[in-house]
C-alpha cells in the first residue's frame, strides 16, 4: 500500500472513530432541551466529517477533491465549536471531553494542512 493511500486510510479511520465517540458522548447526555439541541448539532457535524472525508477519497479531480475537503474542514471546525459550546455553557466538564477535543483539533489540523497543500498545488498548476 502506498504511503499516500495508507495516510488517507488512517485519516478515514480517525474521522469515523471521532464520529462514533461523539455519538457515544451525546448518548450519555441528560434528557434536557439544551443538551438535545447541542447534541444533535454535534452528532450532525461529527458524522458529516467522516462521511464527507469518505467522499473526498472518491473525488474525480483535484478541484472536486478540494471542494469536498473544504466541506470536511468546515464540518470539523463546527464540531469543535459545539464542543466549546458545551464547555462554555457549563453543560459538560471540560475534562470529560478533553481527549475527544484534542483528537478533533488534531484531525482539523491535518485536514487544514491537506487543504492548504492542495490549494497551493492547484494554484501552481493553474
Amino acid at each position: 500500500m502506498s504511503e499516500k493511500i495508507e495516510f488517507a486510510q488512517v485519516l478515514a479511520d480517525r474521522t469515523k472513530w471521532l464520529a462514533i465517540r461523539v455519538i457515544k458522548l451525546v448518548g450519555k447526555f441528560p434528557n434536557k432541551v439544551e443538551y438535545w439541541i447541542i447534541g444533535k448539532q454535534l452528532i450532525r457535524s461529527a458524522t458529516s466529517v467522516a462521511a464527507n472525508y469518505r467522499a473526498v477519497r472518491r473525488a474525480r479531480s483535484s478541484k472536486e477533491f478540494l471542494a469536498k475537503l473544504n466541506i470536511v474542514v468546515e464540518e470539523c471546525d463546527e464540531t469543535l465549536f459545539w464542543m466549546e459550546m458545551l464547555e462554555d455553557a457549563q453543560l459538560i466538564e471540560a475534562s470529560s471531553m478533553k481527549d475527544l477535543k484534542v483528537e478533533t483539533m488534531e484531525v482539523l489540523s491535518v485536514l487544514a494542512k491537506s487543504k492548504q497543500t492542495m490549494t497551493n498545488k492547484l494554484r501552481g498548476a493553474g
